[in-house]
C-alpha cells in the first residue's frame, strides 16, 4: 500500500459484505445437503475460510473447504490442496478480486476435470476487467476502475483488514 492508496472497504464494510455473500450462497444452493467451497491460494483462501465459518453458523448445510493453488507463471500447473473426488458435488469456487478472469479460468480448468453437479463464482471485489468469458455469480463490491490500478486486499492471518485502490 503506498501514499496514494484510497481505502474501498474496511474491515467492517468487508464483515458486512462476507455475510451478505454468505447468505447469498445459502439462497442458492438451498436445496443441497454439502456445498464444496474451494478458495483460490491466498486471499480467495482467506475469503473461503471466512465464508465457511459464516455458512457453518447460518445454514444446515454440510461445508466443505479447500484450496487450490494457482502457478502465476505456469497456469496449467495447479495444484488441488484434497484427496477427494468433486464428481457430484456443488461447487464454489472463491476469490478476493477478478480483474481479468485469467485465474479463475485456470482454476476452473482443474475443477472441471471432475463430473459437478453445479458451479458458482463468488468474487469480494469485482474490478469488471475481463478478458476471459468468466462471470461472477456472487460479487461483494463492484469497483470500476482504469486498468493501470491495483485493488490490494490486506489480510491479518486469516482475517481480511482492508480493500485498498492503488
Amino acid at each position: 500500500m503506498n501514499e496514494n492508496s484510497l481505502l474501498v472497504l474496511d474491515k467492517e464494510r468487508i464483515a458486512f459484505k462476507m455475510r451478505r455473500m454468505a447468505y447469498e450462497i445459502w439462497e442458492r444452493n438451498s436445496d443441497e445437503q454439502e456445498l464444496t467451497l474451494i478458495g483460490i491460494e491466498h486471499g480467495g483462501k482467506i475469503l473461503s475460510d471466512n465464508l465457511t465459518e459464516i455458512l457453518r453458523e447460518i445454514c444446515p448445510l454440510v461445508i466443505h473447504n479447500i484450496a487450490i493453488s494457482i502457478n502465476k507463471k505456469n497456469h496449467l500447473n495447479h495444484a488441488l490442496d484434497f484427496d477427494d473426488n468433486l464428481s457430484g458435488r456443488a461447487i464454489v469456487l472463491i476469490d478476493d478480486v477478478i480483474n481479468s478472469g485469467k485465474t479463475i479460468m485456470y482454476s476452473l480448468h482443474a475443477i472441471l476435470s471432475f463430473d459437478i453437479k453445479k458451479l458458482m463464482v463468488a468474487v469480494l471485489v469485482d474490478r469488471k476487467h475481463k478478458s476471459f468469458p468468466i462471470s461472477s455469480d456472487i460479487v461483494g463490491h463492484t469497483i470500476s476502475t482504469t486498468l493501470q490500478n491495483k485493488i490490494d486486499v490486506k489480510t491479518e492471518g486469516n482475517e481480511i483488514i482492508g480493500v485498498y485502490l492503488e
